[in-house]
Order: structure tokens, then C-alpha cells, then sequence
């Protein structure tokens, strides 16, 4: 008889909208679980590039996206095997648990709640009860009922006033028949730092080690640990497939404050094929390995180093050098650096590496988020011209001047064109999505 494998228990953390705390309960359970002496798989349901990191210094174990919409069946089996060896699963959840797109990708909508039901992990729902009391059930009840498959563990009421305002939020539950597994008093000193882009990058955190520590200690205090446990669950492993392969031997990586934004997924198939990740940092002034095969420019936050990037001669001088014979990739922010500039906030303009012609500007901000579809009219390093990815996009710069051949036809979730087509000009490539998978993976 074959044994059928089974993956880790595991929970989603989830809410009803983003901003009630569930990255901080997130947190805090990695941390206070793993003091335990769990080994706990952290995972993050949907296209974020910040929270990983996040979850890798709470529980001392990478974690990886899973993406209903971006991703097929074979590459989230791949991904969830990442979690073998665990002895619990922690997922958390991102925006509103129901909340994706109009239209399905590979699998799904990129709902968290898709994500549970796929892996069978019941949701905890993390309730900012600030303002109300009993009418928090119906809220929960509500989030219980839309789908009745889903598996749901229970309720944590966050930003609890006091012992009353417990105690009235408990009936609600009470009668609405939903556990609570745990209720947190309200804190001002519980959030962590934001920017435009959400939160900021943990390598930027000034002490996230202590603040982890609290969080930890804080839901130990609050937090029903044991029935969080006892509630945990998991489907079988599906058959996995493989991770994306790499796009070259020897890859040399921008990663510092600037350069950051690359799926751990992306890294970890990169790594399990044999390919070699040399990091460099352009904020250091540090040229790429002049034997790379490749150039890989991820995105970050190059709008708050534009300046410190301008100066860096000898990062400026080797890209150059390595475009003139061997492919460069840059991935939004990495894409406006290969640029010819980019303007800052208060308008000063910066000059970037040239390699393409591109100019953005943060002085005239706008929005741009959601998933994308690319078809590629000309190769990029790992793809040939036709090739169909997803990915995800998420900035505020603006496009003052794209005057090189477009890279690709990308259309938004719903199959809308969109004009961040990224460009390409001699062996130098770009784009405006963060690359998730190829079509079909």
C-alpha cells in the first residue's frame, strides 16, 4: 500500500480588511510558537514582497508565497512542500479574507480564503472589536457563513478597551456559537512602521527583534496557545511540481535597502537548480561579480536612495560594463534604476544607469496595483519571446518617457491593456510587474 503524505498541520491568520493586526498576531504566534520549540513553516497568501521577511525573523524559517491566481496546482505543490520537517503551519492571510479579483487566474480569484480551503488549514479571524461589541459576531458570523467549506477555527478580538467591553464581545460569540481563541487588549505600541507601500522592509525595522519578543510575549499573555494548536489542520500533500528554474548559472542579486523585492520562491528554485546567487549592494557602491552570467536588479525602494544610487560610480560603472556583452533584468524599482532617471518626490531629478531610456517620476504620484499578464515580444533572461507570466504590480511612480521597444503585451486581471509594458534594448530588459510564475507553473 502507498503511503499518502500529509503536510503539516497548519492555520490562516486572516481578517475582515487589512489594518486590525493580524501581521502583529501573525508575528507574535510565529515567535511564542517557535519558543515552544516548534519547528514552524511560516507561508503568505498572496503576491507580498515585505511580509516574508517578516516571518522569516519571527520564526527562523523562509517563508513563501502561495497565489491561487498566479500560480497553478504543480508550483503550489511545490511550494508547500517547503513545509516538510515542520511541525505546524502559519499562514497569514492578505487585505479581507474573501478579498481578489473579478476574474479567475491559473486556479482562483488570489482570495486567502482560496489559499485555506486549497491547503485545508482553518482560519483564525482577527477581529479589531474597536468601536463596537456584540454587533463584532455578526461581523464574524458573517465571515463564517459566506462560505460554509471553509474550515474556520475561531476568533481573536483585538484592541479590547477593557474588561467589560471582553466580556460583552464574549456574548456575541457565545451566541453566534464562534470560539474565541483569544482577546487582546488595545496597544498603541503594537503596530509596526508603514510607508506608501505598506510596511516598511524588516532589514529597515530599528529593533525587530525586540519587537517580535513583545509580540510573542504580549499574545502569550492573551492568546489561548494550546486551542490555537488543537485547531490546527492539513490536507494532504498534493503531487509537487517544480520551482521556477533559474535564469542563468551565476546570477549576481542587487540586495540592500534599495533592491529587495524578490519572491523567496523565485530565490529557492534558483538555488535547488544549482544556480549560484552572488548579492551585491549598489547602496555600498558595489559593482556586480564581473564573471556573473546575469544581472538582477529586483525591486525596493529606489525613490529614498535616488540620490546615494546617482553617486555610486563603480555599481554604475560595472552594470554598464556587464550590459555591453551579458543580459541585465530590472524589476520595477531595478527597472527605473536601468532608466536614463528618475525625479523624486520634491522634483529633483536623478540620473540612473542609462541603459534604457526610461524616466520615471515620484513628484507626479500614481497608483498602480494588481495582478498582471505579460505574453513577451522579445526574450527576457529565463524566457523566450511569446513566453506568458503573471505577476504582480505595486507602486506610485508615474512614466514620463519609455521611448524603447516594448518588452511585452501585459494586461491587467480582468484583460485590461495596461501601459507598463516594460522595454528592452540590447541586452538589457525591464519591467514594471514583479514576476510570480510562468503561465501554467
Amino acid at each position: 500500500m502507498t503511503e499518502v503524505m500529509t503536510n503539516p498541520p497548519g492555520l490562516l491568520i486572516s481578517a475582515p480588511s487589512s489594518g486590525t493586526g493580524k501581521t502583529t498576531v501573525m508575528l507574535g504566534l510565529l515567535r511564542a510558537l517557535a519558543e515552544d520549540g516548534l519547528t514552524v513553516q511560516p507561508f503568505k497568501s498572496g503576491p507580498d514582497y515585505i511580509d516574508p521577511a517578516f516571518h522569516l525573523a519571527a520564526a527562523g524559517r523562509p517563508s513563501f508565497n502561495l497565489d491561487s491566481w498566479a500560480m497553478g496546482d504543480a508550483l503550489r505543490g511545490a511550494i508547500a512542500a517547503r513545509a516538510h520537517g515542520a511541525d505546524i503551519v502559519v499562514a497569514e492571510g492578505s487585505m479581507g479574507l474573501f478579498d481578489g479579483v473579478a476574474k479567475p487566474g491559473e486556479t482562483g480569484h488570489g482570495s486567502s480564503a482560496e489559499t485555506a480551503l486549497d491547503m485545508g488549514w482553518p482560519v483564525v479571524l482577527v477581529l479589531d472589536v474597536g468601536g463596537q461589541a456584540q454587533s463584532a459576531a455578526a461581523t464574524a458570523l458573517g465571515f463564517r457563513m459566506y462560505n460554509p467549506d471553509l474550515p474556520f477555527a475561531g476568533v481573536i478580538l483585538n484592541r479590547c478597551a477593557s474588561p467589560r467591553h471582553e466580556r460583552l464581545t464574549r456574548l456575541g460569540m457565545e451566541r453566534a456559537g464562534l470560539p474565541v481563541l483569544g482577546v487582546l487588549p488595545r496597544r498603541g505600541d503594537l503596530t509596526l512602521p508603514e510607508r506608501h507601500l505598506g510596511l516598511i522592509q524588516a532589514v529597515e525595522h530599528p529593533d525587530l527583534e525586540a519587537a517580535i519578543a513583545g509580540y510573542a510575549a504580549f499574545l502569550r499573555e492573551h492568546v489561548d496557545l494550546d486551542a490555537i494548536r488543537a485547531a490546527a489542520r492539513g490536507a494532504p500533500a498534493r503531487p509537487a511540481g517544480r520551482l521556477p528554474q533559474p535564469p542563468a548559472q551565476r546570477i549576481a542579486l542587487a540586495r540592500d535597502a534599495a533592491f529587495s523585492f524578490t519572491y523567496p520562491h523565485i530565490l529557492e528554485g534558483w538555488r535547488a537548480a544549482g544556480a549560484e546567487i552572488l548579492p551585491f549592494s549598489p547602496l555600498a557602491d558595489e559593482a556586480p561579480a564581473a564573471d556573473a552570467d546575469l544581472v538582477w536588479l529586483p525591486g525596493g525602494y529606489p525613490e529614498l536612495h535616488s540620490g546615494p544610487l546617482a553617486a555610486a560610480g563603480r555599481f554604475m560603472a560595472g552594470l554598464r560594463r556587464h550590459a555591453a556583452t551579458k543580459p541585465v533584468h530590472g524589476e520595477c524599482g531595478g527597472y527605473m534604476a536601468l532608466g536614463a532617471a528618475l525625479i523624486d518626490k520634491e522634483g529633483v531629478r536623478h540620473e540612473m544607469a542609462g541603459l534604457l531610456g526610461l524616466v520615471t517620476s515620484y513628484e507626479k504620484r500614481k497608483f498602480h496595483l494588481g495582478y498582471r499578464k505579460a505574453q513577451l515580444q522579445a526574450p527576457m533572461p529565463g524566457f523566450a519571446t511569446a513566453a506568458k507570466l503573471r505577476g504582480h504590480e505595486f507602486h506610485y511612480s508615474t512614466i514620463l518617457d519609455q521611448p524603447d521597444a516594448p518588452l511585452a503585451a501585459v494586461v491587467d486581471a480582468e484583460g485590461a491593456a495596461v501601459p507598463e509594458t516594460g522595454s528592452h534594448r540590447g541586452h538589457v530588459t525591464g519591467t514594471f510587474f514583479h514576476l510570480i510564475a510562468e503561465a501554467g507553473a
